[in-house]
């Protein structure tokens, strides 16, 4: 196994497409973040839902 990974490691380090995978990195980087942005506004719509919710039971009751 550890054979394995230090291959793979300098097949990785040796491989001339680091442009190829900068790119990717820069792309998983941007939707990383438009999921985070996304998420938390989901997150704080949802909060509120529940607030409010919870406060209609509560005078329900």
């Amino acid at each position: 196994m550890l054979d394995f990974l230090s291959a793979w490691i300098r097949s990785f380090l040796s491989d001339e497409e680091g442009a190829s995978a900068i790119e990717y990195g820069l792309i998983l980087g941007l939707i990383a973040i438009v999921l985070i942005i996304a998420l938390g506004q989901i997150g704080t719509g949802l909060n509120s839902l529940f607030q409010s919710a919870a406060t209609s039971i509560g005078s329900a009751g």
